[in-house]
């Protein structure tokens, strides 16, 4: 995470959109930031992240107890969070 992403903050977010306990988001938001940390960059030094193939790495990890529909609440409220702080935002 980011220097900029206050996590505490963010995992509050997070918790009240989705009503999931603190611990659960923090594991999820771990296992993003590993699968984008060994995401492949293309020419332009940029990552494309399949938001499925997260969802999907996310929820094969033995240590995540939560289902798939859970895991994208999730990413969409983190999402959102950063879109709010200017921090990111989707390609078209």
């Amino acid at each position: 995470m980011s220097e900029q992403i206050n996590v505490q903050e963010l995992v509050q977010y997070i918790a009240s959109k989705t009503n999931v306990a603190a611990p659960s988001i923090q594991l999820v938001l771990k296992h993003e930031e590993a699968f984008i940390n060994n995401a492949k960059t293309d020419a332009k030094g940029e990552v494309d992240i399949d938001s499925d193939e997260l969802v999907d790495y996310v929820v094969s990890r033995s240590d995540v107890k939560l289902d798939e529909l859970t895991v994208e609440q999730i990413l969409d409220a983190e999402m959102d969070y950063l879109m709010e702080k200017g921090l990111a935002g989707y390609i078209d």
